[in-house]
């Protein structure tokens, strides 16, 4: 078993190196990197501050000057939506002193003031005016620092990186998939935080692989193939297919899973099959909203997107969910569920909020409970990470793609 990193007596950077050296392929991370504080720094440094995340879907700020502050790790970002309608990520930080110029979580302002001195930034980030300041102060060098944004199909992503990785594969199989599904179109029916007594990574791999479905989801299981092993499905999924295109449909998918030293965001979209006579993610396996985007019928099947290595995006013809796992210390994380629906459909009309979201509200709070669990037993000295399962191969990936992104400065 390879020791905590506190026992490793080198400086705290060639430790953290060490006990990568020393993870055993095919098995799971050791007990430091889910509670050690040096580990999680690095983490926000070379996972978090270097790859893009989908903070929401852009119909959260539908009007002009519409904004909503969110708060990812350390960090606050102030979503705003300006009058000539372009999106904005502007860092909740004063420019003078560091206070925090918007003190509400959502609303709609022209401007922001700060409550300590009173500087006043507009809403794109721009410092409209600083009282008092000398003659040869320069406003236009002092505005909010902004994070890159880009929008696709109405999902909003940011990164804090100075130089994003590149976004394109990114945007080809957004349109690809979630374009098929009419995302661009969609408005958010409902969201949901779960706070989590885990570190984020536990929370990512539970999500990530499907070996534990079976026995943890049952409601979940009795709708969807993916608890099986992808090779006991392969024919229920070549059906699925079948009927997508029977609709004049072709969804993408691809695999491009890659660290960050080619300069580029990793994307993996893949398809499953749901079982026979199952619409969509149900308590009962029926529909739950109207259809969306190019279906005109249910094709049986589902589309899921891993991204970046925070955001997981589900696509079912009627409805879509969001993902997002956002650290927030070492040993606590959130995650955020988001259900999508058409933009013209009604709550009470067209679809019934608790039948909409009582699957994945059933199988999110199973998750949380397991993922405590893990961080419960992960803390014990005595742990030692045991072998990756054949259906844990999507586990598996993430590790290796986590340990390489850490150990690249």
């Amino acid at each position: 078993m390879v020791s905590d990193l506190k026992d490793l007596n080198t400086p705290s950077g060639d430790r953290i190196d060490r006990l990568v050296a020393a993870h055993r392929p095919g098995h799971g991370l050791a007990r430091p990197f889910y509670h050690d504080q040096d580990i999680y720094e690095r983490d926000l440094e070379r996972v978090f501050r270097r790859h893009w995340h989908c903070i929401a879907h852009e119909s959260v700020i539908p009007n002009a000057n519409d904004f909503e502050v969110f708060r990812m790790a350390d960090e606050q970002v102030i979503l705003t939506r300006h009058a000539d309608g372009s999106i904005h990520a502007l860092l909740n930080v004063c420019r003078h002193r560091g206070a925090e110029v918007c003190t509400k979580d959502k609303g709609n302002a022209r401007v922001f003031v700060c409550p300590y001195h009173a500087w006043t930034y507009s809403n794109d980030g721009a410092l409209r005016a600083a009282r008092l300041m000398p003659k040869e102060f320069r406003r236009e060098d002092h505005g909010l620092k902004k994070l890159h944004v880009r929008v696709v199909e109405g999902l909003v992503f940011v990164s804090f990186a100075k130089v994003p990785l590149d976004f394109a594969e990114v945007e080809h199989l957004l349109h690809a998939t979630c374009g098929q599904y009419g995302w661009g179109n969609a408005k958010v029916a409902h969201r949901e935080s779960y706070a989590v007594s885990a570190n984020w990574k536990l929370a990512v791999e539970n999500y990530v692989e499907c070996y534990h479905c079976g026995p943890a989801h049952p409601e979940y299981s009795q709708t969807h193939a993916l608890e099986q092993p992808l090779h006991m499905i392969e024919a229920m999924n070549e059906a699925m297919e079948e009927r997508t295109c029977a609709l004049g449909i072709e969804v993408g998918s691809g695999n491009h899973w890659q660290t960050s030293e080619g300069g580029k965001e990793a994307i993996h979209a893949f398809r499953y099959a749901l079982y026979d006579g199952v619409k969509s993610g149900s308590e009962d396996g029926a529909a739950v909203a109207p259809l969306m985007g190019r279906f005109t019928d249910f094709d049986g099947g589902v589309t899921s997107i891993h991204l970046g290595g925070t955001t997981f995006l589900v696509c079912y013809p009627d409805h879509g969910m969001i993902y997002r796992f956002i650290p927030k210390t070492a040993e606590t994380c959130e995650m955020e569920l988001i259900w999508l629906v058409d933009g013209n459909a009604e709550a009470g009309r067209d679809y019934d909020l608790d039948r909409l979201t009582w699957l994945w509200k059933v199988t999110t709070d199973e998750d949380k409970a397991i993922i405590e669990h893990t961080a419960r037993g992960v803390r014990s000295h005595y742990f030692e990470p045991g072998p990756i399962a054949p259906m844990e191969h999507n586990e598996l990936r993430y590790i290796d793609w986590y340990l390489d992104e850490i150990s690249r400065a």
